[in-house]
């Protein structure tokens, strides 16, 4: 009892642990120290609570529905968890708005890692209009901002991000990284102004003159004015005669190349545009068969978890027989659970399946003995969806015989093959081996006692064995 006290003092310490740094936006950290919580005590339904509240908070709302429905299924009543998940489901449209934004999130993720920066920061945009606590999108679209040289638009958003969650590691090292950068820029810009300072600027007539600066320049000298005033004319006759006469004789070429340049490039924008619409429109479609996808999957976990939780309190409350239980494990896909989820199923199955193996594996054999192959087939499949290799696949081996007693020799054939190739270390694998040659054998004999000669008799009517 001091053991499990303890244990119980460590969660609820990490629980305020946690909800003192939710308070503070400092969501990494509370995500931290909720977890630890739950290491302690994994029915603590406030740190669960608590945990959904600060992945919803970041944005992660798919994160936080699989805690509140694991914290309703500890706790059916009295509990809050309820309350937020009828909020999420009644608000209208939101789980939509959310799926799709986690959906550009992804493509944007993409598109980033194909080189196309602006349709990345497109797509990243449109998700945090549409989901605006979305912290990852926040992060990546500022990571964009800075490769493209953005600062302005990245500085904005790491600061939404950092609003958000104050201790992310991620939008810190993105923020220092674009303070690293703000600080190089004044270090140009001030060797840039030196540089000027360096140099002297006046105006001659409409043209402003910028000229190194020199101890022994003098303005408004009588010689330097004359000077300029002949190197003037005489830069002007030569522009006139190099320059200004072909240009007159060659002005018609020059308007039939530039029509010909604008033609170009309307042809080429026309042609952008084109390209442009392909790829927005195999966007919409992939994006169309994606969220079909997601939805698909989201419906199969919720389910899985459902079943999952309805077994687990059936369990402990005694209330389900373990043929009912075994039924409703066989219904979830596993593939669909979180660690949390697949460590509860994994203890259920050892726990159940091995005893129905065993009570449905006799009752398949005497459903055998007494020719009520039927139902010998049914008990045997259920068994080998438990434990396909049950009693050395012994079960599998008795199906297949079971199917051939039934007439339905291809699935036998199927039966017996699996186990020649996945169980080849035991007896199971002698007897189809047996069988499958036997098969074998009785197809090649039909073959050639149905073959007749060239005199109109059977090849293998005349041999004897």
């Amino acid at each position: 009892m001091d053991y499990t006290m303890k244990l119980v003092y460590q969660s609820n310490y990490w629980y305020n642990e946690g909800l003192e740094k939710a308070r503070i936006r400092d969501m990494s950290g509370a995500v931290t120290a909720l977890k630890k919580s739950l290491q302690y005590n994994r029915a603590n339904v406030a740190a669960m609570n608590l945990l959904g509240l600060v992945y919803y908070g970041r944005g992660d709302v798919v994160e936080a529905l699989v805690e509140w429905i694991i914290s309703k299924n500890f706790q059916p009543e009295d509990n809050i968890a309820n309350d937020y998940i009828r909020k999420v489901q009644e608000t209208p449209g939101e789980l939509e708005e959310i799926n799709q934004a986690v959906k550009r999130y992804n493509q944007g993720l993409q598109y980033a890692k194909q080189y196309g920066e602006d349709l990345a920061i497109i797509q990243l945009k449109k998700a945090v209009a549409s989901h605006p606590t979305y912290v990852k999108a926040y992060q990546l679209l500022g990571f964009l901002y800075l490769h493209t040289e953005q600062y302005a638009n990245a500085r904005q958003v790491l600061r939404t991000a950092h609003k958000l969650d104050t201790t992310d590691e991620l939008t810190l090292r993105y923020m220092h990284e674009l303070n690293q950068l703000r600080k190089e820029r004044s270090i140009e810009l001030k060797n840039k102004e030196s540089d000027t300072k360096q140099t002297v600027t006046y105006n001659l007539g409409n043209e402003t003159i910028i000229q190194p600066v020199s101890s022994n320049f003098k303005e408004h000298t009588v010689l330097h004015t004359a000077l300029n005033i002949g190197i003037g004319m005489a830069v002007g006759i030569l522009v006139m005669w190099f320059l200004i006469m072909p240009a007159m004789n060659s002005s018609r070429q020059k308007r039939l190349n530039q029509q010909t340049v604008a033609f170009s490039d309307q042809i080429a924008t026309q042609k952008s545009q084109i390209s442009a619409l392909k790829t927005e429109l195999e966007e919409y479609r992939a994006s169309s068969e994606q969220s079909e996808d997601a939805q698909e999957t989201a419906a199969a976990a919720q389910s899985s978890y459902e079943i999952l939780m309805n077994v687990n309190n059936g369990y402990r409350a005694r209330s389900m027989s373990d043929a009912e239980m075994a039924e409703e494990l066989l219904k979830i896909n596993p593939e669909a659970l979180g660690p949390n989820g697949k460590e509860i199923y994994d203890s259920m199955t050892g726990q159940i399946f091995p005893s129905m193996c065993g009570k449905l594996y006799n009752t398949a054999k005497q459903n055998f003995q007494v020719a009520n192959y039927e139902y010998a087939v049914s008990n045997l499949e259920t068994v080998t969806r438990m434990d396909e290799g049950y009693d050395n696949a012994g079960a599998l081996l008795l199906l297949a015989q079971s199917y051939e007693k039934k007439g339905e020799q291809d699935k036998a054939n199927m039966t017996y093959q699996k186990i020649v190739e996945k169980y080849p270390d035991t007896t199971a694998k002698d007897m189809a081996q047996q069988a499958l040659d036997a098969q074998q054998s009785k197809a090649s004999g039909t073959e050639a006692g149905g073959t007749e000669d060239g005199n109109g008799g059977t090849e293998a009517g005349d041999t004897e064995e």
